[in-house]
């Protein structure tokens, strides 16, 4: 049966969200399945720990458990395999930790620390068998933060950079990278256009950096970019007055459209971090932040529901595009050109 226009504008807004969902398992009943095969999401993120209720069990319990899981969100979807989530960085931000019976990882500052990017790709390659086991297959990683402030809250001083010197920064995350390719896994740079210089953390609230960040912060995405190692990229809720003066990155089109895509040249998918973090719920309303953000270039809206908790989240926010685009303020071909760039990542997966 053909699709009327408006049933192929919603399914193609489904492909826009990253989900986050609750479940160590999943019934035929449960909303991101009914997301999956009638909303045509194409994307969905896994946690450990579940914010909103403040318990250690969201989408993690064992590595059998995962797999199982994963198998589950995969025979939903059919042929094309969605794309399913998970920061896997490494030593603090590991979704799968020792406790649940996955294996130990080493931080991005530790492997950094070491100065090898052959040890990096070594270690790398062992974080991403466990990935592959899982049945994971886009790690929101790495992070290319350049270490400018050693006690930033969110970057340095919780290990997460691999470098104060972008060249380092970009030698152990290409071969980062280059672990997760050799294993077919998909990647994340992480926090364009560098969220190292921030004083503040923005999943609290408005993180400016207008006064310390610099361009050597755009060294380690520019460099892999010319490597050909970028699967995607994630921005930074920070703000820069110097490109613009209302909105941070994730909202810009200057950031995006202007230096990530025609600076830069990059023209893959773009992925929004957290849209619940306090940087953009206490600045913006839930709608002009989405117009705002695929307005200004974002392909992928991450929907984390680890703030507040919406089961209905991927249905509310497909109404939202369409009402977006039918009352002017997004243009179609816009959704149609992001729903584009997921369906070419998705389709690396086959």
């Amino acid at each position: 049966m053909t699709q009327t226009p408006l049933q192929d504008l919603r399914q193609r807004a489904g492909l826009l969200i990253l989900r986050g969902f609750r479940g160590l398992s999943l019934t035929d009943d449960a909303a991101v399945i009914t997301d999956l095969q009638q909303r045509n999401l194409g994307s969905v993120i896994l946690f450990d720990v579940d914010g909103p209720g403040g318990v250690a069990e969201r989408n993690v319990q064992s590595p059998q458990q995962v797999r199982a899981l994963t198998d589950s969100l995969r025979a939903a979807t059919g042929s094309l395999p969605p794309l399913i989530a998970i920061d896997q960085e490494g030593g603090r931000v590991a979704r799968l930790k020792e406790r649940w019976g996955f294996p130990a990882t080493r931080s991005t500052g530790e492997l950094g620390a070491g100065g090898d990017p052959d040890g990096t790709e070594a270690a790398s390659g062992a974080l991403v068998d466990v990935l592959v086991a899982a049945g994971i297959n886009l790690n929101l990683a790495p992070v290319v933060d350049v270490d400018v402030w050693g006690t930033n809250p969110i970057i340095g001083g919780k290990g997460r950079s691999y470098s104060a010197d972008p060249y380092e920064v970009a030698a152990h995350a290409g071969a980062f990278i280059r672990a997760h390719r050799d294993r077919g896994v998909l990647t994340s740079l992480k926090h364009f256009p560098g969220h190292g210089s921030s004083r503040q953390d923005s999943h609290v609230g408005f993180t400016d950096v207008t006064l310390t960040w610099s361009r050597e912060e755009l060294i380690p995405f520019r460099r892999l970019l010319e490597q050909g190692l970028v699967d995607s990229v994630m921005t930074a809720h920070v703000f820069n007055a110097a490109f613009d003066k209302t909105y941070p990155a994730t909202l810009s089109t200057a950031m995006i459209n202007g230096l990530l895509r025609d600076e830069l040249g990059f023209d893959g998918v773009v992925i929004s971090d957290d849209m619940g973090m306090g940087a953009i719920t206490r600045q913006f309303g839930f709608e002009e932040a989405v117009a705002s953000s695929l307005n200004a270039g974002v392909d992928l809206l991450a929907l984390a529901n680890q703030t507040t908790y919406e089961d209905d989240i991927t249905e509310r926010t497909v109404d939202l595009i369409v009402d977006l685009v039918t009352s002017g303020r997004l243009p179609e071909k816009r959704v149609h050109e992001a729903a584009e760039r997921v369906l070419r990542l998705r389709q690396r997966l086959l």
